[in-house]
Parts: C-alpha cells; structure tokens; sequence
C-alpha cells in the first residue's frame, strides 16, 4: 500500500530527529577526543598538552535538547539559508535548496559546537584554547568553503561556463608557487614605485637596519628629530603605505625630522642573533645614529607593536646605564605588561615555549609565512577562507589594497631572539619585574623610564588588546596621556585625518585609572583620526624650530641610497 502523507512525515521526522541525535553524539564525541596539538601547521602549537575534556551533565542535557528543539523547528518551518552571515548571503543560496539546507545545518552545528566548548569544566586558559580549536574547525567546514555547496560559486560557474573554475585553477597554482595565499593583487604594487614613496635617503647601516632619513617638507623643522621603530616581524612601510595614509610623511609635513629603522629581513647569517643584539645593534644605535646626525642631545621616539616592546627595553637598558637621549615616547599598539595579551595566550605555556627553544634557541629561523599565517587564523574567516571562497572557488583577483600587499610581504625572525622574546614575556612578563630580565648587561626596570610617553590602543585589536595598550599607562612612571583609537591593530593607527574615518576617545581630565574600562567610563568620543591629537602632543616636547637640513646625514653619515632602500626589498 502507499504510504499516506502524515504517516510519511511522521516517520521522516522520526528518521530527521534521529539522525540529529546521532549528530549530537559525534559532536560530544569529538570535543572528548581534540588534540590541541593537531591544529594544523599553519598554527604553531605543537608541544601543548591534550586537555581531559568533561561536562557538567545538567549543562549537557540542556544544550541537547536545545539543539534536537532547533533542529526540529528547522524541519517544521521548512529549511533557508541564514540570514546575517555573508558568507551565506547572496541570492543563490536562498533558491538552491540544497545549498540552504547545508548553510542551516552548518549554522545549527556551529552554534552548538560554540556552545559544547564552553561548556567544558576546566580552567579559563584550556577553555579558551578549546573555544578557539572549535572556531577553527568550524570555519574550515563552513559549507561555503566546498564547490559541491557554495550556491554562489556554482551559479557563477555556470554564468561563465565554467571560466570562473579555470581561472581559480590558475589562481590557486600560482599562490601555491608564491606560498602564500593571496588577499590582493600584489602584482600591482612595487616597494619604492607605489609604496614606501615618502623621499630621503639611506643615511646608516649595519648587519641589523637601515635607518631612512626623510627630506623635510617645511622651511624649519623642530630640533629635536623624530626616530621611528616599526615592528622587526613586518617590513617598516606599514608607516609609509601611500602619500594619503604615510604616517611617515605626515610626520614630515608637521615639521619634524624624521628618522626610520628599516630592518633586515634574515636569512642564515643572523641564525644565532639574539633579542639583546636587536636591542643593542638596532635600537640604541638608531638612538644614537639620530643624534648624532642631528647634533642634539635628545630626540623623540616612537614604537610600533613589537617595535614599542624593543623601546621601552632599550630606553630602560640606557636608563641603567645613566643615559636619557629620549626627550619623548610614542608607544602605538604595544605591550610591556604581558598580562592580558588576547587570543594569542593560546599558544603560549611552559611546553610550547621550552618546544621552541629546543627547535631554535640555539640557532635557526622563525619563518615570516609561518607568523603571517599564525595572525591570519586569528580572524579565520575574513583572512583566510574568504580569499580562497573568492580566489578558487569563484575565480577572482581580489581587488588592490596597500594594506594586505604589506601584509603579504613577510620578514623572518632569528630564533634566538624569538624564544627569549616568547620566554620574557608571553610566558613569564618579566619586563615589568624589575630586575627580573637582563638584558645587554643590565637589569631591566621600565621604572626608570620617565619621560613623558603617548600611548595608543586601538579597540578591536585582536593582537595587542585594548587592556594590554592601556597597561603601560600602569608601568611607566612619567607623564602620560593615552588614547584609544576604532578599529583593529592596523587599521586604527594607519587612519589619517583627511579620509575623516573612524573615532577615537580621551579622557580631558588626564586620570589614569587602574583599568581600561574604568578610564573609559570618563573618556569621550570624537570623530576622526587620532592622529592630529597626537601631533599636538608631539610639538609641544619638540622644541624650537630651526632651519630645515639642506643634504641628509652629517659627517661619516653619508647617503648611501634613497629610501626606500635595500633591506626592505628582500623577501622572507
């Protein structure tokens, strides 16, 4: 006999309910049995413990019948694609009934994966690793990552007649040939042609930098020259993109004189450098190298990332050595305390750490790919599977972006220098110990450096955390004033005031409270880059205006090159 019609939906239902129960289990089942170690290549954890993984079984029992009464109401209501999400959101999806249902599922599993991980009894520090194993998982499934779901991908694929998935062939053989996968068009930028164009002149080198010195844009300068100290894990021009968003030559145009350390890019002869001989041979002697130059007794500095870390280390080892050539201290996006250090904190315990210096603490190199690819897991979704939806599976050139052309363009780092970096202060934060890190000889106290400082913390910078910025406002002494800026670790700094973009908050009575979201109950929003607050601060401890320097350099400090020179021109 046929089947009647509400028997027939009975017993699908039945089948669909059982079907998720079974899905349910393996979901379980999967969380009990991660390897946090097993995360992939592209994220260094190797050395991590594997956690014991168990359940409160009241919280279990909730998040089971949760999801079996969403599953069912998705099969009631009938199945479409999610809204909200954009990898789910063009048209294709809703009319492609098997591509809805995949997109529905997949959300359905993902939020109670999401929901498994936090459930997990354990300590703050495995939960969160968990949390992060899962969200990569989950984002390397996501139905729109597969040709045989991706509604879009196949609409296209037809539209073109089947151009679109010849040209993400090439696509995806060219970026395994160039090692990386490509989030622009790097075809159409050139270091010196398009990028990095702010003018001056090589003026310094040794086996560690180049220092750049930019020719002035105004009449007189101010006599205290201003050096620059990107971070030594990216090329410097981050500072020096376009003439529209150059920190660099904004810096210029304001009538300052303008220093960079431009680092090398390692190879195997800096295999054995370590964090002291960065802090020596680069930092105090880019310091030094300014002065010199400039003929005055002090100067103003600014650190960038890592960069702010380097300075803040060798403003203290020259303040242990009786010397005070800083008159002022940028610090953008910087850690010296390393208590709250974000989702990277994932990475780093004893055995990860000990992993590494067994690896390299001796000799070798940290790959620039490999850190490149670290940060871009980070933000999986919008780093990573986005380009290869878009690169592979729909044949496309992403679109040209100064930024992500930079951020392509890796730099290696010498082991040593990278295991004692991860030791002193991911792992132990010995910086803000005083006398705990010995560096070039001397006892490490950021206690003595007391100058006055501007420190910037961008607020949805998922690298150096707000509350990790706002921490030096707690460690150095001297006068401070801090901003917090929108937006993420890049794009908050590189926001100049002509493009009118974003916000930033102050606090107009200074006070400097113990936590972030304490000073921000009394800071207030305005719109626009932060950048010409910054610049005010900068004038008032550059001192008098003098004549601007006809030729670069001075004495045996000769021109060597025009910026943007040679060592930012190597690849990793």
């Amino acid at each position: 006999m046929t089947q009647n019609a509400p028997d027939f939906l009975t017993q699908a239902a039945q089948e669909f309910q059982q079907s998720m129960t079974e899905n349910w289990s393996k979901a379980v089942q999967s969380l009990q049995s991660m390897d946090l170690g097993a995360l992939g290549s592209a994220l260094p954890v190797s050395g991590t413990k594997k956690p014991e993984i168990h359940f409160a079984p009241e919280k279990l029992q909730e998040l089971q019948q949760q999801y079996l009464q969403d599953a069912m109401g998705m099969f009631s209501h009938g199945l479409s694609a999610p809204t909200g999400d954009k990898r789910f959101s063009g048209e294709a999806w809703g009319t492609n009934p098997v591509a809805a249902y995949s997109a529905a599922m997949y959300m359905l599993n993902a939020r109670t994966m999401m929901g498994l991980a936090d459930a997990v009894e354990t300590d703050a520090k495995t939960r969160t690793r968990i949390r992060f194993a899962v969200e990569q998982w989950m984002a390397a499934a996501a139905p729109s990552n597969f040709m045989a779901f991706n509604a879009d991908a196949q609409k296209k694929a037809i539209e073109t007649k089947g151009e679109s998935i010849a040209k993400g062939i090439q696509n995806l053989v060219h970026d395994m040939r160039q090692g990386h996968v490509s989030m622009t068009d790097e075809s159409l930028f050139e270091v010196g042609k398009n990028v990095a164009t702010t003018e001056g002149a090589v003026v310094f080198e040794n086996a560690f930098f180049q220092l750049i010195e930019y020719k002035p844009l105004t009449a007189k300068v101010y006599e205290k020259p201003f050096l620059m100290v990107p971070p030594c894990i990216n090329k410097f021009y981050i500072l020096d993109l376009q003439p529209e968003n150059s920190l660099v030559r904004y810096a210029v145009a304001q009538g300052h004189r303008t220093f960079v350390v431009s680092w090398r890019n390692p190879d195997a002869s800096m295999a054995t450098a370590t964090w002291d001989d960065y802090i020596e041979q680069a930092v105090i002697k880019a310091i030094a190298v300014t002065q010199e130059i400039s003929g005055s007794p002090t100067i103003n500095a600014l650190g960038f990332c890592v960069g702010g870390t380097m300075l803040g280390t060798a403003l203290a080892v020259l303040a242990a050595r009786g010397e005070k050539p800083v008159a002022s201290a940028t610090f953008l996006t910087s850690l010296l305390d390393f208590t709250d250090t974000g989702i990277l904190d994932v990475f780093i315990d004893d055995a990860f750490v000990e992993y590494r210096e067994k690896e390299m603490g001796k000799g070798g190199m940290m790959k620039g790919q490999d850190l490149a690819s670290t940060f871009s897991f980070l933000r999986p979704n919008d780093l990573v599977w986005n380009y290869v939806v878009g690169n592979y599976l729909k044949g496309e050139t992403p679109p040209p972006f100064d930024l992500l052309y930079w951020n392509s363009d890796s730099t290696n780092l010498p082991g040593p220098y990278y295991a004692w970096y991860l030791r002193n202060t991911y792992l132990e934060n010995n910086l803000v110990k005083p006398g705990k890190a010995t560096v070039c000889g001397e006892k490490v106290d950021l206690n003595t450096v007391d100058m006055p400082v501007y420190i910037y913390g961008s607020r949805e910078d998922h690298i150096v955390p707000i509350g990790g910025a706002y921490a030096s406002t707690q460690v150095l002494p001297g006068k401070k004033r801090f901003v917090m800026g929108a937006s993420g670790h890049i794009a908050g700094v590189i926001n100049p005031p002509e493009k009118k973009k974003r916000s930033h908050w102050i606090r107009t009575d200074g006070k400097l409270p113990k936590s972030q979201a304490a000073w921000l109950e009394g800071a207030t929003e305005y719109p626009g880059s932060w950048w010409t607050d910054w610049a005010t601060w900068l004038k008032s401890h550059a001192g008098k205006q003098i004549a601007a320097p006809k030729t670069y350099g001075k004495g045996k400090y000769k021109t060597t090159m025009p910026a943007p020179g040679s060592y930012v021109l190597a690849k990793a």
